[in-house]
């Protein structure tokens, strides 16, 4: 493994969370703080739900300059409040660290506002692929939103569409349902006001969509499709009708998160080159064809050309979305 990967941590924080590629530590309130929450993004690489015992040498901070970006690009539009607080180490106690260097958590870290996370994927799409592409095939519509008859895999769709998924646990597939489903969800999960609150999240969902797919359209690159996620901050009165609107939260427009296409290779009707992990899904794709592989855990190491290949995509789409 290079002696620059960070593939796991153990600070000295209470509520550690793990996910896929994320740990979140709780930030405990003190004389100049509510109590926050610790986001620190290391190079852990997964692929099909399975986190690979070969890890992406930097990506967690290049995932966090991304995320970073988009979250102050959308505070700037207007568009929406996000949680993001400050990206600063210092802030981070001493006492938490341990043995582990200050200097390892530089540029990886997002101390956030905390939430109650509403429990919907808001999945924004602007192009017919994945997921959606086979809902088509079978359908004609994308989790019940019908569409024109003849369209191929990754044409661009009239106009973007939003098509919200259950938010499972670690470990489990998140599920497409319409957007009547996901009132439903919500109203089950005894959210107050569903149907508002869906009606929201779609409208902020596409608004963000818009935005950034303006930007990186600018800068060659085609957002493919997305996802969001928001909660309603922990960190305000009751009584202060802030409390009551939902905030982005998590990372936002990362190739972790979004389909991120070159545009001046796009090509309806055919799978397009992705700055994502395209590389590591290819070669994952033709052990399975072997028989090598399940899409089970444990996952197989990752070749080092691979992981170059993977890296070099995640850092051309950085800078070109990033650059001033």
């Amino acid at each position: 493994m290079p002696p620059s990967a960070l593939t796991s941590t153990a600070l000295s924080l209470p509520g550690k969370r793990a996910g896929k590629v994320r740990d979140a530590y709780d930030l405990p309130a003190s004389a100049n703080a509510p109590a926050r929450l610790l986001i620190l993004a290391t190079d852990r690489l997964s692929a099909f739900d399975v986190v690979l015992p070969t890890p992406l040498p930097a990506k967690g901070v290049i995932l966090t300059d991304m995320a970073v970006f988009w979250l102050r690009f959308i505070e700037r539009a207007g568009i929406c409040r996000t949680h993001l607080l400050s990206t600063d180490v210092d802030e981070v106690p001493d006492a938490a660290l341990g043995s582990l260097p200050r200097q390892a958590l530089a540029g990886r870290i997002m101390i956030a506002r905390r939430c109650r996370v509403i429990p919907v994927e808001c999945v924004v799409r602007g192009y017919l692929e994945g997921s959606g592409w086979k809902d088509y095939q079978a359908t004609g519509s994308v989790c019940g939103i019908p569409l024109p008859p003849g369209l191929t895999q990754c044409a661009r769709l009239p106009q973007p569409i939003f098509t919200p998924a259950t938010k499972e646990e670690a470990g489990a597939h998140d599920q497409n349902i319409s957007y009547d489903g996901a009132v439903a969800h919500l109203r089950h999960a005894n959210w107050p006001n569903p149907a508002a609150l869906m009606d929201k999240l779609r409208s902020l969902s596409l608004a963000i969509y818009n935005a950034a797919s303006q930007h990186a359209a600018s800068r060659g690159i085609l957002i493919a499709d997305t996802k969001f996620e928001f909660g309603l901050p922990l960190d305000t009165s009751p009584s202060d009708p802030a409390a009551a609107q939902p905030i982005l939260i998590d990372e936002a427009l990362t190739p972790d998160s979004s389909r991120f296409w070159p545009a001046d290779d796009y090509q309806p009707g055919r799978p397009q080159r992705s700055y994502d992990k395209q590389f590591v899904r290819e070669y994952l794709e033709q052990l399975v064809a072997a028989g090598q592989w399940n899409k089970t855990p444990p996952g197989p190491s990752i070749p080092a050309h691979i992981v170059d290949k993977t890296l070099a995509r995640y850092r051309e789409a950085r800078d070109r979305l990033t650059a001033s």
